[in-house]
């Protein structure tokens, strides 16, 4: 805790929650990135299993 407070009397608050979220954004682009990435997939599986 002592090293946010530091940082934000360093930088300036807005800087801070500027970088926690693009901290958070990061981790959902990921898992955006992934999900989409594995579609394609998904798709064959579902018409496979359509006309089996």
């Amino acid at each position: 805790m002592d090293e946010w407070i530091s940082l934000i009397s360093d930088v300036g608050f807005p800087i801070v929650v500027t970088l926690y979220l693009l901290y958070r954004i990061e981790n959902k682009l990921n898992t955006l990135n992934d999900t989409m990435q594995n579609l394609p997939a998904r798709f064959r599986e579902a018409m496979t299993d359509r006309f089996l």
